[in-house]
């Protein structure tokens, strides 16, 4: 089968490799379609914490079951969206039932191999099919993941003022779960097209924030000077979510932050969302359809997937395979 790895920043290779055998507890799967996350762009960039090389990227996974064990509810030809975190069940973390944040978490695609692919063998219990949903929402239902569980951790609620800073796909899947809350959303961007882009969903858009203050900020830039400017605009007892993630450190105004006695959360991955996303999706409350601005077949991925940085109207990638 072809197989595409990241053999080190900025070089993909693509390769034939033996088809893979599932064992006892694992579905056998044909990768039908690859969102392509920011992760996979830092890790091109060899900007991606938690990584090595060499790496097969792909973790937003569509995906149709070849073989699945019996006795478990997944069949042949079921469509399903792949939760590529593997956690021990075994931590800390684990033991509070918080599977995002495993001390010995493995992310498919991130720090094991993942999707980049025809076929691969996941654990059964990892795969949540659908008879409504498309290949592609299949495939973006780990990003709304990321944003979903952002949401889930500020507490927004309806009344409150949020800002969104940064209209890539995070910032994208944070919008679209702030916007369930009820909550005013702003959404913060340098890039017109993006602005552009995200008005469709019924929030404000702007191209600075300052001086404006804001009951909870989320940062989906994963650029250190934006995350450190996003203190600026949580607004007294506000909330600041880190969605973002970079291989640096984040400094703040520590007087400015006493004063206004700000609470400032990370967000890491998602753990539980897949069902609650995937029904919101069918009843039309979470549209991921307009995001779709570029597509490439995985046999492109090592000449057309460094250009992808390049265009300004990327919003959303779509790695179509078999």
């Amino acid at each position: 089968m072809q197989q595409v790895v990241l053999q080190q920043p900025g070089e993909f290779v693509a390769s034939d490799v033996d088809f893979p055998q599932p064992n006892q507890d694992e579905a056998l799967v044909q990768i039908r379609t690859i969102g392509v996350c920011g992760t996979d762009l830092h890790a091109f960039a060899g900007r991606q914490p938690y990584f090595s090389y060499p790496r097969i990227l792909g973790h937003e996974l569509g995906v149709e079951v070849l073989a699945a064990p019996s006795g478990s509810d997944i069949s042949v030809g079921d469509h399903c969206a792949i939760e590529p975190y593997l956690w021990c069940g075994e931590c800390h973390a684990c033991q509070l039932d918080r599977h995002n944040c495993c001390e010995n978490l493995q992310v498919l695609g991130v720090h094991c191999d993942g999707g980049m692919r025809e076929q691969i063998t996941v654990p059964v219990n990892r795969l949540h099919k659908s008879t409504a949903l498309s290949l592609d929402q299949l495939a973006l239902v780990e990003t709304l993941g990321i944003g979903a569980h952002a949401v889930d951790r500020s507490e927004l609620h309806e009344g409150q003022a949020a800002l969104v800073v940064g209209a890539g796909p995070i910032g994208l899947a944070v919008t679209q779960f702030a916007k369930t809350t009820g909550a005013d959303i702003t959404v913060l961007d340098l890039n017109p097209l993006r602005r552009e882009f995200v008005q469709q969903f019924g929030v404000s858009t702007a191209e600075s924030a300052a001086e404006q203050r804001f009951d909870v900020v989320f940062d989906a830039t994963g650029s250190p000077p934006a995350m450190e400017a996003s203190f600026d605009y949580v607004d007294h007892a506000g909330t600041l979510v880190l969605v973002s993630i970079v291989q640096a450190r984040i400094s703040f105004d520590d007087p400015t932050f006493h004063r206004r006695e700000l609470t400032v959360k990370s967000s890491r991955n998602s753990a539980g969302l897949f069902p609650r996303i995937m029904a919101m999706i069918d009843r039309g409350e979470i549209d991921t359809k307009p995001w779709v601005s570029h597509r490439l077949a995985l046999a492109e991925v090592p000449q057309r997937f460094p250009q992808l940085p390049q265009q300004p109207d990327l919003v959303k990638a779509i790695i179509d395979v078999g």
